[in-house]
């Protein structure tokens, strides 16, 4: 902050792309409230697509002459943009990166403080996550065309990607997982933050009350997501299962499910209140994927339903075993089916869910963003 008689620094936001409601953007959205004068960079913005930022200044690269749908296949593009923004950014103090991919590569000037938000650990599809990636891009019939190019250009992109993590002041990462990964992969250390989640749009609905005991899940629907685990263990166990959202993967999941009556999939909800009410009537939410911390498990925890969830990832800072939720041992539909089966046999508290959710508001992340805002530039 500045002292009294002081100019205020002049703050800039950087994210990789606008272009979908997600996790990485609400955390821009909620560094826009912190910073409202700041100014937005970014590769891709797609207004039509998210309308969250239309009162705030938003400066498109020339990435956003492609489709937004190809973001996953722009990294070099990417690379180059974000390489030469600089020199747009030289009249701000304050730059905040938050950042899943190349944005994190902002050269600094000397009088500069670079503070980059991890929304994961180190680009998954160039480290931890390579195989899985190469095994399924996500590109349908052109998968193979998608993995021949990767395979050729992933060591050049992990010296660049490498490259690029070194150059901001402070790294602060998503979660204990993330700074792991963040240490392991790039050498460096990272403050963890976790991301704000809107904890007071999910509470306890007592007066939800639904015929059929089901669980659910809300998540985006693509590959990695592992919602295919979900659905075959529900399958498999005769359990109901609440699909909520859309994404690449909606076609396949629905052929999995087949004409089971089991299995039900809703269009995303955006209203806030009527996502409380259906996640609330839900027995658990099911979490089956490896993510670096996850916003809608936190969301069902508000609402006072517990979580089943992979342990690995995000999910080990926030799920205590028996007292919100459980684990599964591995990503498979055996783990998980079993998993359920004991579920069934526990009983939880769910005032004492919803108010393990509460450390992870809105608020809590200014507050500690403000905090780390101030040291890094105090020094």
């Amino acid at each position: 902050m500045a002292s009294e008689g002081q100019e205020a620094p002049r703050v800039a936001i950087v994210c990789d792309w606008l272009t979908t409601y997600g996790g990485a953007e609400k955390v821009v959205k909620s560094i826009h409230e912190l910073f409202p004068d700041a100014p937005i960079f970014t590769s891709q913005y797609s207004r039509k697509q998210i309308n969250w930022f239309d009162d705030c200044q938003v400066h498109v690269g020339w990435v956003n002459i492609f489709p937004a749908r190809l973001r996953k296949i722009l990294a070099v593009p990417r690379a180059l943009y974000f390489n030469h923004l600089h020199r747009k950014l030289r009249h701000y103090d304050i730059i905040i990166t938050v950042c899943t991919a190349e944005s994190k590569g902002i050269k600094l000037h000397p009088h500069q403080t670079g503070i980059c938000y991890l929304q994961g650990p180190p680009t998954q599809y160039f480290w931890g996550m390579y195989d899985d990636y190469v095994k399924n891009p996500g590109f349908g019939k052109l998968n193979f065309i998608v993995r021949f190019f990767f395979k050729l250009l992933v060591g050049p992109l992990r010296k660049i990607d490498w490259k690029f993590a070194q150059r901001p002041t402070v790294l602060v990462a998503n979660s204990s997982y993330s700074a792991a990964e963040t240490e392991k992969y790039y050498n460096r250390s990272a403050q963890v933050l976790f991301p704000p989640v809107e904890v007071d749009k999910f509470t306890v609905d007592s007066a939800a009350i639904s015929k059929e005991e089901f669980f659910i899940t809300t998540s985006r629907q693509v590959n990695w997501k592992r919602l295919d685990i979900a659905i075959q263990a529900c399958l498999l166990s005769g359990k109901r299962l609440v699909l909520v959202g859309d994404g690449a993967e909606h076609s396949s999941l629905q052929q999995l499910a087949g004409d089971s009556p089991l299995i039900r999939f809703i269009p995303r909800i955006d209203n806030p209140e009527e996502l409380n009410t259906l996640v609330s009537q839900a027995k658990g939410f099911i979490f089956p994927s490896i993510e670096p911390f996850g916003i809608a498990p936190i969301e069902a925890l508000s609402a006072g339903v517990p979580v089943i969830a992979l342990k690995q990832g995000g999910a080990l800072d926030y799920i205590h075993e028996g007292e919100n939720g459980i684990f599964f041992d591995e990503q498979t539909v055996e783990s998980l089916a079993a998993a359920m089966q004991r579920f069934d046999g526990m009983t939880f508290d769910k005032q004492q869910v919803s108010a393990s959710a509460k450390a992870f508001s809105d608020v809590r992340f200014k507050q500690e963003l403000q905090r780390i805002v101030d040291d890094a530039t105090s020094n």
